[in-house]
C-alpha cells in the first residue's frame, strides 16, 4: 500500500461542530444557535437530509443538557455536535461525575422533568464517566 492509501478522504470524515461554554446565564442560548446553526448548514451545504423537527428537538435537547451542566457542574462545557448517519449525536461534557437519572414521570412535580425529555426524545442516550467530569450523548434522528 501508498502513502496514499492510509491518508484519510476529508469527504469521509464526520461533520460536527464544537463550542466550550462559559456555564454563565447565556451559554444555554447559545448552545441552542449552535445546535440550529449547524444543522441547518448541513442541510444547505452538505445536503444532509434534516427536518425541522429535527431542529426543534436537537434544540430541546441541547437546552436541557447544558441546563442541566450550567446547574450542577462548576465551569466550563463542551458542547459538540457529530451527524452520524441519519442521526445527530449531541455530547455535553461538564466537571461533575455525577451521572443524570431520569426520574419517573411525576405530572405533579414542579421542574426537573429535563431527562424524562430527554429520554423520551432520544434515539439513544449515554451517560459515562470521564477522567474529569462526565459526557452525556444524546442521539436523535434527523428525520
Amino acid at each position: 500500500m501508498g502513502e496514499d492509501s492510509m491518508t484519510p478522504d476529508p469527504r469521509d470524515a464526520p461533520l460536527g461542530a464544537a463550542v466550550a461554554l462559559d456555564g454563565q446565564g447565556p451559554c444555554i442560548a447559545e448552545a441552542r444557535h449552535l445546535a440550529a446553526g449547524f444543522l441547518t448548514r448541513v442541510r444547505a451545504e452538505h445536503g444532509v437530509a434534516v427536518s425541522q423537527r429535527a431542529v426543534e428537538v436537537t434544540q430541546l435537547v441541547v437546552s436541557e443538557l447544558v441546563t442541566n451542566a450550567q446547574k450542577y457542574a462548576a465551569g466550563p462545557i463542551l458542547l459538540d455536535l457529530r451527524i452520524m448517519g441519519d442521526l445527530v449525536e449531541v455530547h455535553v461534557w461538564d466537571s461533575d461525575p455525577v451521572l443524570p437519572v431520569a426520574r419517573a414521570a411525576d405530572a405533579g412535580r414542579v421542574g426537573q422533568h429535563g431527562m424524562e425529555i430527554v429520554m423520551a426524545l432520544c434515539e439513544g442516550f449515554e451517560a459515562m464517566r470521564e477522567p474529569v467530569g462526565k459526557r452525556l450523548t444524546a442521539r436523535l434522528s434527523l428525520g
